[in-house]
């Protein structure tokens, strides 16, 4: 029996998919939760056998709750997305994510490829690794990432600096730069293209 947790910030979604897949015979889940924080709580104390993660999941996303629980227990995790974009998936494999799936896959064959990750291989879906191979580069720095990943949140240049360990003016260089980039005038229209081109 794989002991599942699942975590999706949409509770009817997540609670289908836990339906769905607890007719499965082989997979049980032990866990649910709707946020990331939640989910890297539940996988402490349930120790499943795998986390299946919403991307878009308040605050911060699946990944950053993944790196977390990887770093806690090392299990595998599936990460499931409504919006697959390329860049995304190259993170995801930094972190070590076994499965890259988008929300379109039947839960049938969701069920087939948690068996896969679960033996130790890896699924990326086909159409995002087609795209992933012909994306251009991300032409923001390390540190200009850094900084917009915490601008998302709404933060100011000090609290943003505080964060990443900067001097604010440091972080309004960066924050400029960035914009510029970008062709934006603002660092929430700056932090907001990073995201959704799957750069943080």
């Amino acid at each position: 029996m794989i002991r599942l947790l699942l975590a999706d910030d949409e509770d009817l979604i997540r609670g289908a998919l836990a339906a769905l897949l607890e007719l499965e015979p082989d997979l049980s889940v032990v866990g649910q939760a709707a946020t990331s924080a939640a989910a890297v709580e539940l996988t402490t104390r349930h120790r499943p056998d795998l986390a299946v993660l919403d991307l878009e999941m308040p605050p911060g996303d699946g990944l950053d709750a993944a790196a977390e629980i990887r770093t806690r227990l090392d299990i595998p995790i599936v990460l499931v997305t409504r919006h697959a974009r390329p860049a995304v998936l190259r993170r995801a494999l930094a972190v070590g994510i076994g499965g890259f799936v988008p929300k379109t896959t039947p839960a049938s064959r969701l069920a087939e490829i948690i068996r896969d990750v679960y033996a130790g291989r890896r699924y990326v879906d086909s159409g995002i690794a087609a795209i992933a191979l012909t994306e251009n580069d991300c032409p923001l720095t390390l540190r200009e990432l850094d900084v917009l990943r915490v601008a998302r949140t709404g933060a100011s240049a000090v609290e943003i600096a505080a964060a990443v360990h900067l001097a604010p003016g440091t972080v309004r260089n960066y924050l400029s730069t960035a914009m510029a980039k970008l062709g934006v005038t603002s660092r929430r229209a700056a932090a907001r293209t990073a995201w959704e081109q799957g750069w943080i």
